[in-house]
């Protein structure tokens, strides 16, 4: 029986998402499920680790069904999955010490205050390519190390073991604490130059090394799982933004991407420079691959999609997340209503941690449909802040941007953000390129793909949508929504 097939475990914020790819690098079958979100105070966000396990292994279980194949036809698992969400478990038992904290958690921002404060923010930037922000996952160990009881003692003694997303299910897939480099350059702990951890930093945030996994490259063969029956590999881990890159084969310098998932995460390939931001971005690791590694910058919107969630779970203007470009399209425009969606902060290029969310431009004349329109809109503003600021630190114009995630599936969206841009947006057939950028370098790991240029010769566009606006109604409408984001700062540069 051949072994023609890939299971790419795509494991996000909101859901757990499984998919199939054939050896064409089709979707054969696809299953998710979404799990709870914890918010034990405002502004905190948490996972039960044990419900992203669960829904993780059902998901996988019910594509491997629904694809019709058995898991001996499974030639490898690639992960790709939410970044700087931080899990601390036990090592001999694998349960948690506690409820994972979310990447969107604010919760530790008066400890990267503090590290500003002993001017420490420079050297942390210098070293991990980014900014001390709550964002990521070294104050969140910081924080569970000091507020578990015992926990600091027992990892000291080796007892526990710390991983983001990825690592926590390969521990219990198959055993071995490791990730990957595109994840570990994601902590705030890892030197993205010497690709090591730095005890340096680690001291700085008085987290014991002991706790920390292996890196190593994005994709090769880092354990086996019995799992689903037979020993199966599992040959890549990829963060998820990172990943979405790759299953763009955006494998060039200057190639860029947007997804629009529970965030927006704009990242473009520098190749094997690690280029430094002057305009708020972050220097990340694309991928170790083929003996190298390969760097990206990135703008992170951290509510892209959440707000439409937001929109249907606590507003109740719609019923569903497709519903909002059928309410959004019943007026002409947004009539002069501005969201800016900063419920845990703002993110690239303004990394604010203490903004909040406004509405702006309300009029009697104001309705469901200007607001949802609004909401719509502020993905693909905060979007274009991100790509004007990367233009400018890579010297040179983004020509076309290529787009994928949930969100990408609403026209009236991409529309939008090509006529904010003033770029083409293009859409390709398959939206699930987290996953496939999984199965991608789970493949390549494994054989079943031979080469980069194999794979980049499978992309297809679906859509593109061309700019429809003046540069004159360009030029308002973005100084509008910078009126409106500067109200929504706590410090307006």
């Amino acid at each position: 029986m051949g072994k023609n097939f890939i299971l790419a475990m795509d494991q996000g914020t909101t859901s757990s998402r499984s998919i199939i790819f054939d050896g064409e690098g089709s979707i054969r079958a696809s299953a998710a499920q979404e799990f709870e979100q914890i918010y034990p105070r405002p502004g905190w966000v948490e996972h039960d680790p044990e419900a992203i396990w669960r829904t993780q292994i059902e998901t996988a279980r019910a594509a491997i069904v629904q694809a019709k194949i058995t898991a001996d036809e499974i030639a490898a698992i690639g992960i790709t999955n939410q970044r700087e969400t931080t899990v601390l478990w036990e090592r001999a038992t694998g349960r948690p010490i506690h409820n994972a904290i979310v990447w969107q958690c604010r919760r530790t921002a008066d400890v990267c205050e503090d590290l500003k404060a002993r001017g420490l923010e420079s050297e942390f930037r210098r070293k991990t390519g980014l900014v001390v922000d709550a964002y990521f996952s070294g104050t969140k160990i910081k924080w569970l190390l000091d507020n578990v009881s015992g926990a600091k003692l027992r990892a000291a003694h080796g007892e526990i073991c710390f991983g983001t997303i990825d690592s926590w299910l390969l521990f219990r897939l198959t055993g071995e604490h490791a990730t990957d480099f595109s994840n570990a350059s994601r902590t705030l702990i890892f030197d993205i130059h010497h690709l090591q951890w730095d005890d340096t930093l680690l001291g700085c945030l008085d987290v014991a090394p002991e706790i920390l996994p292996v890196v190593l490259p994005t994709s090769g063969v880092f354990g086996t799982t019995s799992v689903f029956g037979p020993e199966i590999p599992v040959a890549a881990l990829c963060g998820d933004q990172q990943s979405a890159l790759f299953g763009q084969a955006a494998f060039n310098a200057g190639e860029s991407k947007n997804t629009y998932g529970t965030g927006c995460f704009a990242l473009t390939n520098t190749g094997e420079e690690a280029v430094a931001s002057n305009h708020g971005l972050l220097t990340t690791v694309a991928w170790g691959f083929e003996g190298k590694v390969e760097y990206a910058l990135e703008g992170s919107v951290f509510i892209g999609g959440a707000v439409v969630q937001w929109l249907r779970d606590e507003l109740r203007l719609i019923s569903s997340a497709a519903e909002s470009e059928t309410v959004a399209a019943q007026v002409a425009d947004n009539g002069g209503v501005y969201m800016v969606p900063a419920f845990v902060g703002l993110g690239a290029p303004h990394w604010d941690m203490q903004a909040r969310g406004i509405i702006t431009g309300l009029t009697r004349g104001a309705g469901r449909g200007h607001i949802v329109r609004a909401a719509l809109e502020s993905i693909s503003f905060q979007s274009a802040d991100v790509l004007d600021s990367m233009q400018h630190d890579v010297k040179r114009s983004v020509p076309a941007l290529k787009v994928d995630g949930g969100a990408s599936n609403n026209n009236l969206l991409m529309q939008h953000q090509a006529d904010v841009l003033g770029i083409p947006v293009l859409r390709g057939q398959v939206v699930e390129t987290t996953a496939l950028g999984a199965a991608y370098l789970a493949g390549l790991a494994v054989g079943l793909w031979k080469s980069r240029d194999e794979l980049k010769s499978r992309w297809k566009l679906e859509r593109e949508f061309v700019p429809q606006w003046s540069k004159e109604r360009r030029d308002l409408e973005r100084a509008a929504w910078r009126s409106a984001v500067n109200k929504a700062l706590t410090t307006v540069s």
